[in-house]
């Protein structure tokens, strides 16, 4: 996903660097890929940091991944939010609408790594496989931490990102059934990219990773991780 995100991050600036402002919805977007990017490319170097065996490093790169993985939730939320908001029509022209938004994306997930912090909850832990390899990861070693915080957090996102794609579904449904047979032909399939555009841009595929157990552990992963790399690949209207 991270050579996706780069490539989307450099297109915005290259497109929208002459421009005085870019559509509200392309600002919330790039927001969720500067998340995107910050969190995969920390989880590829947090092995590397681990390795090195200092704990300032490990605690640092523990709570830059934690928080980039809590921001990009949050910037999930946004976008449905934003999305809410234009089905129904409410203004979004309010002053200083994208600085409250902003707001609310990058600083709600830092009180969490804060308080995290505060309370010494990012450590060391050994990730093992089925073959008996492991490998050393900075991360939160408490299970009960991660649980409530991380699967609690995404939990909420979750449940209001899911209502508003079953919204925005219904939605499109109502409007193709009032559509003649020609125009419904030549428009399912581009409903069907659409709304699975939608699924992966609103963070829903991330259920897989984080509701799936037992023998469906695997598959869902297999799922999570073909689905997430489209994440990189879809805009929204404004």
């Amino acid at each position: 996903m991270t050579p996706s995100h780069a490539i989307a991050l450099i297109s915005h600036f290259l497109l929208f660097s002459w421009k005085n402002k870019a559509s509200q919805a392309v600002k919330i977007l790039m927001n969720l890929f500067i998340a995107l990017f910050v969190l995969n490319f920390g989880f590829l170097i947090n092995e590397s940091i681990a390795d090195l065996k200092v704990m300032a490093a490990c605690v640092a790169i523990a709570a830059v991944l934690h928080y980039s993985m809590l921001a990009t939730f949050t910037w999930f939320f946004m976008q449905a939010l934003h999305l809410y908001f234009n089905l129904y029509k409410i203004p979004t022209d309010m002053k200083h609408y994208m600085w409250k938004i902003c707001i609310t994306g990058w600083v709600i997930p830092s009180v969490v790594v804060v308080g995290l912090l505060a309370s010494n909850k990012y450590d060391y832990i050994e990730v093992s496989d089925d073959n008996g390899t492991s490998v050393a990861m900075c991360w939160i070693p408490d299970p009960i931490i991660h649980t409530g915080v991380n699967i609690g957090y995404y939990s909420i996102v979750f449940i209001f990102t899911l209502t508003i794609f079953i919204v925005t579904a219904v939605q499109i449904t109502h409007f193709a059934s009032k559509q003649t047979k020609t125009q419904e032909n030549s428009s399912t399939k581009k409903r069907v990219f659409s709304l699975l555009g939608l699924f992966c841009l609103l963070g829903i595929t991330w259920g897989f990773a984080f509701f799936s157990h037992g023998p469906l552990l695997l598959p869902s992963y297999y799922i999570f991780t073909i689905l997430n790399s489209f994440q990189g690949k879809h805009k929204t209207g404004s």
